[in-house]
């Protein structure tokens, strides 16, 4: 069988013959049956316009969507930039406030060290005014003591300069504090000079001159000599009723008068002749040369020392009262005997006396000074 269209279809009909219309369908099917493609291509046409329709309704769709999102991204963007401007408004001004924060801080900074260079300085001239308060006051105390001879002002000057430390609480000052508690304990420790009881045995040494006897001095004699004979002629011849008798006198003297003066008379040449020739075993020359008449000085004398080292050990002179009392007791070894129990007890009575001046030395606060002068140089 051929495959040409032509040989099976029917023979044209003539023209204007009733049949044509239906000729003229089966002549199309006739075509589309013989041409498979044009099928084909009509679908794909088809496709191609329903495709096309879609995609025309895609792109409106979408260009209105465009649209719509470009107006929204305009004004987004002017809000945008409203905000980008307000935001730089706001940086400026957050700029301008940060300006003057830090420049007020630099301010505040620069007052606060400066405040704290102050208080540092009001500090260290604390700490300096409390040294040199606590020197002068311990300074001070050590003289009264030196001048009462109690360690009283010592304990009560380093008693009040430990609270001031402790309240001062200051770790520097930690070495004075330990310095003055030894000073306190040493002092506390020390034996120092009863003074009281030193007077007292000085005001008994001057009482025991007059009745301490002298090496020279013969067994009857008086334990106070006269001072001397001229003395005793002028205290004579210094009361009315012993006055040299003149031509008056003899005139209106009687018997009697004359007997009782030459009686006075004859006692004194006695008295005085009686002193001119002695006879003693001294072993000490220097006693043997001292006249009876100069004994009562040599005791004055000796009783203005024993005065002198009374005022010298009130004062705090140790080593003026110290002089004195060797000078009585050379003199006490020289010219008086030794061997007489009075002499014996003087002798004792001194020699404690200067044993108690020899022991009394009365501390100093050498520790608690060095320590301030250590804190007051700042090292």
């Amino acid at each position: 069988m051929s495959n040409d269209p032509s040989a099976t279809a029917p023979a044209a009909a003539p023209a204007g013959s009733p049949e044509t219309p239906v000729v003229k369908e089966e002549l199309s099917v006739a075509v589309w049956r013989s041409r498979p493609w044009a099928l084909g291509v009509l679908l794909l046409a088809v496709l191609a316009a329903v495709g096309a329709l879609l995609s025309w309704q895609k792109i409106n769709h979408i260009q209105e969507e465009l649209a719509r999102r470009s107006t929204d991204t305009g004004a987004q963007a002017m809000e945008a930039r409203t905000l980008a401007r307000q935001s730089q408004e706001a940086t400026r001004e957050l700029s301008a406030r940060l300006l003057a924060a830090e420049t007020r801080l630099n301010e505040v900074s620069l007052q606060r060290t400066q405040l704290e260079e102050l208080m540092r300085s009001l500090s260290r001239s604390r700490d300096d005014n409390l040294v040199i308060d606590l020197e002068a006051g311990l300074r001070l105390a050590l003289q009264q003591a030196l001048l009462t001879g109690s360690a009283e002002p010592l304990l009560a000057a380093l008693k009040a300069a430990e609270l001031r430390l402790v309240r001062a609480a200051q770790p520097r000052l930690s070495p004075v504090q330990r310095a003055m508690a030894t000073d306190a304990e040493r002092i506390r420790s020390a034996s120092l000079t009863d003074v009281p009881a030193l007077l007292v045995k000085l005001d008994e040494l001057v009482r025991l001159m007059d009745d301490l006897p002298m090496a020279n001095q013969l067994p009857g004699d008086s334990a106070v000599a006269a001072p001397t004979a001229a003395v005793d002629t002028a205290k004579a011849a210094a009361k009315p009723g012993n006055a040299a008798p003149d031509a008056s006198f003899w005139s209106s003297l009687n018997t009697r008068a004359l007997s009782d003066w030459l009686a006075r008379t004859l006692q004194g040449l006695r008295a005085e002749a009686s002193g001119l020739l002695r006879v003693s075993r001294i072993d000490q020359p220097e006693a043997a040369l001292l006249a009876p008449d100069q004994a009562y000085f040599l005791r004055e004398n000796i009783k203005l020392k024993l005065l002198n080292a009374r005022l010298a050990l009130l004062s705090r002179q140790t080593d003026a009262a110290r002089s004195d009392l060797a000078g009585v007791q050379t003199s006490l070894q020289r010219y008086f005997d030794g061997s007489s129990r009075k002499t014996q007890a003087a002798t004792t009575a001194l020699q404690q006396v200067q044993a108690q001046l020899r022991s009394g030395e009365l501390p100093r606060l050498t520790e608690t000074l060095a320590a301030l002068a250590t804190a007051a140089a700042g090292r």
